[in-house]
């Protein structure tokens, strides 16, 4: 009996800063894992692409893979089937959450580490500088994490994530544990990021709101039921028209945002007229 070819490895360009920006494609993608009670698929069947220099925002309820695509996304996973075209690990830079700065660190160090290695010494200092003023952090350079509040160290993690010039941007809930206030300024900061160094962004967030305040595209991962329960596959994909920055009481959003939320099984009521 022949033994199953292997799966494929991702293709990933070797990224030499003379390439053009790229997006991501994802060709019948899929993840599993082998536990004790047998293999468990996370994705399946998934195709994907990401325009270069788009925001791509991923919804979807919870568990149903979106983190495991962000992983894949970055190079920290490869997908069990299926064909992935990045432009490399190297091109490619993830901000999480949690800020995860080195607390003996300065901001500035922290900011220092995402440079690329190799850097000359004044060209790195120039680049730090720089990002720091993008997130209107250059006040507080020398200050350490744990003497600044939970948006600027946010900020921080963003210019650190910058600062390698990747061709994606890959962003993990990144504003979900900031106050609704902090919240709204990061997205605006975000665009402000984008508009100033444009590179392919792939968000993943909980927030309707947010993805299509800040993305040209929704993606909605939702779980398959019946025979196939367990996976999750793209379920929609919503353009979200109107140039950025958007009036967020813009009534085609929400028109956009009843049907994400239908989408992700959650009711939306409708007012009619009372008949008295």
């Amino acid at each position: 009996m022949t033994a199953p070819a292997p799966a494929p490895a991702p293709t990933r360009d070797p990224g030499p800063d003379s390439r053009p920006a790229r997006g991501v494609r994802l060709d019948g993608v899929a993840r599993g894992f082998d536990g004790p009670q047998g293999r468990h698929e996370v994705l399946r069947a998934l195709d994907l692409e990401l325009a270069p220099g788009g925001i791509h925002a991923v919804i979807g309820p919870s568990g149903c893979g979106k983190s495991t695509l962000l992983r894949l996304v970055a190079g920290l996973d490869a997908p069990s089937t299926g064909r992935l075209t990045t432009p490399g690990a190297e091109r490619t830079a993830v901000a999480f959450q949690e800020p995860r700065l080195l607390p003996w660190r300065t901001l500035e160090a922290n900011v220092a580490l995402g440079l690329p290695r190799g850097t000359a010494r004044r060209e790195g200092r120039d680049r730090v500088r720089r990002l720091l003023q993008l997130v209107g952090l250059e006040h507080a350079a020398g200050q350490r994490p744990r003497e600044v509040s939970g948006g600027m160290a946010q900020r921080a993690s963003l210019a650190r994530a910058l600062a390698r010039g990747p061709e994606v941007l890959l962003l993990d809930e990144p504003f979900g544990a900031l106050d609704a206030l902090t919240r709204l300024r990061m997205q605006d900061l975000l665009l402000e990021i984008h508009a100033a160094e444009p590179t392919t962004v792939l968000v993943v967030t909980h927030d309707v709101e947010e993805a299509l305040y800040l993305a040209d595209q929704v993606l909605l991962l939702r779980s398959l039921r019946g025979a196939e329960a367990g996976a999750a596959s793209l379920a929609r994909r919503i353009d979200v028209p109107g140039a950025r920055p958007r009036d967020r009481t813009d009534p085609a959003l929400a028109q956009l945002r009843a049907e994400l939320l239908e989408g992700l099984g959650v009711p939306t009521h409708h007012h009619t007229e009372d008949p008295r």
